[in-house]
């Protein structure tokens, strides 16, 4: 049996059968097809930096925590939508959500046989501290033959405490915030992609679309319609 070197390096041999050479080739598996095709489970730190949109613009978002998840099926084919069913969840112990400083605002109410008034009170405000909870991501990893690349998409969602009541509201006598609450949910969405960088470790990217929301845990549930959390982490598989 004669053997020779790839450019790559790979080694290449070749095996005689009724005189014709079978070329014999080993292939090292890609970092993405091997953890695909061992339903591998993930788990890593992450930082989030996100921005409100439209009323909330104004309101700045840092999280920090640590995700994990196991890919539950093999490579289920639908074209160009084929690829893995992953569950994950993570767990993000530092969460911080600024906010415009404490400040007058003006309130409206409704006034007794018609129309709206208007008073003016002082509104909460500053940096709110608190931990989160997501324990329930559907991410579906789409089918690819790059060697580095695995891109995603997924759904989530999860909850906020908060040791201040958020969004800002009204502040009441002694300077307690007002009707909002200290639980929010947070139902989200996003895609995003692994790179591997050597077999079983990969950097990770992804954008969010988060909304925060009470469910009117509070008197009030004005929330935070939408926000961008882009998020950037590291994973080991196994």
């Amino acid at each position: 049996m004669a053997s020779a070197q790839t450019p790559s390096g790979a080694a290449v041999g070749s095996r005689t059968a009724a005189g014709v050479a079978i070329p014999d080739v080993e292939v090292a598996e890609s970092p993405v097809a091997e953890v695909r095709k061992a339903r591998s489970w993930e788990y890593g730190p992450f930082v989030n930096y996100g921005n409100g949109l439209g009323d909330r613009s104004d309101y700045r978002f840092f999280w920090a925590g640590i995700q994990g998840g196991k890919a539950l099926t093999p490579v289920l084919h639908a074209g160009i939508f084929s690829g893995q069913f992953e569950f994950g969840a993570n767990i993000i112990p530092l969460l911080q959500a600024y906010t415009p400083a404490p400040h007058q605002q003006t309130f409206s109410y409704p006034v007794t046989g018609g129309g709206t008034g208007y008073y003016v009170a002082p509104e909460g405000g500053g940096t709110y501290y608190g931990v989160s909870l997501t324990p329930v991501i559907f991410r579906w990893n789409f089918l690819t033959n790059s060697r580095h690349f695995q891109p995603w998409f997924q759904g989530a969602g999860g909850v906020i405490y908060t040791t201040h009541k958020y969004p800002p509201d009204q502040l009441v006598p002694h300077g307690t915030p007002g009707g909002t609450s200290v639980f929010n949910f947070t139902p989200q969405g996003g895609a995003g992609f692994h790179y591997f960088t050597r077999a079983k470790r990969s950097i990770d990217v992804g954008v969010n679309g988060v909304h925060i929301s009470s469910a009117s845990l509070g008197d009030k549930n004005p929330g935070v319609n939408a926000s961008i959390q882009v998020q950037v982490g590291y994973t080991f598989w196994r």
